[in-house]
């Protein structure tokens, strides 16, 4: 089931809701106001992408205490997932003793839980000895396997509860040289795992005889979501392909049972100036993309999170950001603007500075959308070691990424200025059996709303469809006449008017199954 022609078998109780509460978006077709596949017709509109603020606590989860198990770094190559009542959280954690004689061995798994998305603790899990005691936040991963990245997903429709929860990691094997790849993981409860295969750790990696996918160097775990029947994850890689790119780009790797991995890939998302290749020997240099995409996964759309390298001939040039992505095949993913920066690194002297790193974190907490993120100055790369990393959160008001406003320039200026312009958008044509629609949107009133009526797949009007939305808020509902005959694919019109329509953000439209 991909993109639009998804059906809605998700039921939302819209009427058990209590005046105030919000519903949860990811069980409804979400329609962002930046998504020109779901919003493909538009006129005398201009899209504004919104930047996130950061969370005043950040970093909200920082390195432990010296000799514990992250006390050096706190690495969020990362998932957080809401998991009933709490928000639960995977990351890598590294050790204090920079000397080990097998380094891999430092990089662990592990986790802490949080009630509000903000406060976490690292509760003592009791399942892994580190320096002679067990009384630490580290997840048993069936040996001493060392990771870099890693990435989680609760699995709800696997017949076996043994195989609920799923994690991709990101682990080494030894060639000429030292290599990333891929290995599996599955567990009953998040906390103690096993390798999908039979399979053990050689000084914290894997075998070579042991490959999931084929013998390059693949740095995978950078996101993982369900999609068409299949479990995909995205990786980074810089081998040449088909085509031969500037250094670090984005790849998917797919499977149908999370144990066989595909050994084609898919190139998901290229930045524009890696079409420039540099030549052999320079990897490091020029605009790319940085450690694939985390996936925020909205039922009939992806949003993502990629990492935005400014690179250069010295590893103390370089840099990295944050951009917005996403998808509606679950394969091919774009910019909503151009070269567009999500969140921007920190300052010199900001536990951020230098570098930012996306984990796969996304929640909507009341009126708040919380993208969590990490931090890796890469600057330091090549000399002494220092201690990195934490966890923060960057906020945006609640599924806003991005506003639909009004554009006038269309009218002309002084006395050339033209007729009124009609401000307006059509939607594609979506599957539906009982819908409600809601809106997203801001700066509504008796002076600014939106004329809505329903078309059909022709884009033909609906009788009796045309209402109007003058309420402001994050889920307004578009009332419309009760009993409508509607066909199985709808379009919504949408049309800016009023003596203030100038003021209305529309930041997103949602079309959910009601009773």
């Amino acid at each position: 089931m991909n993109g639009y022609h998804l059906a809605l078998s998700i039921v939302i109780a819209m009427a058990s809701l209590r005046a105030g509460e919000l519903f949860d978006e990811s069980k409804a077709v979400t329609l962002f106001a930046f998504d020109n596949v779901a919003i493909p017709h538009t006129q005398n509109l201009r899209l504004e992408m919104r930047q996130p603020e950061r969370h005043p606590m950040n970093p909200v989860l920082q390195r432990g205490e010296p000799g514990s198990p992250d006390a050096h770094g706190v690495q969020f190559y990362g998932s957080i997932i809401k998991d009933g009542a709490r928000y639960r959280m995977w990351y890598v954690a590294f050790d204090d003793e920079v000397r080990s004689k097998a380094p891999s061995t430092r990089w662990r798994a592990a986790y802490a839980e949080s009630t509000d998305g903000v406060h976490w603790v690292k509760p003592r899990l009791g399942l892994v000895e580190f320096r002679g005691s067990k009384e630490n936040n580290l997840v048993d991963v069936d040996g001493d396997w060392g990771f870099v990245n890693l990435k989680v997903i609760k699995d709800e429709a696997d017949p076996d509860p043994s195989r609920r929860y799923k994690m991709v990691t990101h682990v080494y094997f030894r060639h000429h040289t030292r290599l990333g790849t891929l290995l599996p993981f599955v567990s009953v409860d998040g906390l103690r795992w096993r390798p999908v295969k039979e399979v053990k750790p050689l000084k914290g990696e894997l075998r070579r005889e042991d490959l999931l996918v084929p013998g390059f160097h693949l740095e995978p775990a950078c996101g993982l979501y369900q999609w068409g029947g299949q479990y995909v994850l995205t990786a980074q890689n810089a081998m040449p392909s088909t085509y031969h790119y500037q250094g670090r780009v984005v790849r998917l790797h797919r499977s149908a049972d999370f144990v066989n991995w595909s050994a084609t890939s898919t190139l998901a998302f290229v930045r524009t100036a890696q079409f420039e290749y540099l030549g052999a020997g320079r990897s490091r240099e020029g605009e790319q993309n940085h450690e694939g995409i985390a996936v925020w996964n909205r039922g009939n759309v992806l949003l993502g999170i990629s990492g935005r390298w400014h690179g250069a001939a010295e590893w103390k040039d370089v840099s990295v950001d944050l951009g917005l992505v996403l998808s509606n095949d679950g394969e091919n993913f774009r910019e909503p603007l151009h070269e567009w920066t999500f969140l921007e690194r920190g300052k010199d002297g900001e536990w951020d500075q230098g570098g930012v790193i996306q984990g796969q974190g996304f929640e909507n907490i009341g009126e708040q959308t919380f993208v969590y993120y990490g931090a890796w100055d890469p600057r330091a790369t090549g000399g002494p070691e220092v201690k990195r990393g934490g966890v923060g959160i960057a906020m945006l008001p609640r599924d806003r990424f991005g506003d639909l406003r009004v554009d006038l320039s269309n009218e002309g200026p002084g006395d050339y200025q033209l007729p009124r312009v009609t401000a307006e958008l059509i939607t594609a044509a979506i599957p539906i059996t009982r819908p409600r629609f809601f809106v997203n949107a801001v700066g509504l009133g008796e002076q600014a709303e939106l004329q809505v009526e329903l078309l059909d797949a022709r884009e033909q009007p609906i009788p009796g469809s045309e209402t109007l939305v003058r309420q402001s808020g994050f889920q307004v509902p578009i009332e419309m006449a009760p009993h409508l005959k509607l066909p199985d694919k709808v379009r919504l019109r949408l049309v800016f008017d009023g003596e203030k329509r100038s003021d209305i953000r529309l930041s997103a439209i949602y079309i959910a199954e009601g009773q």
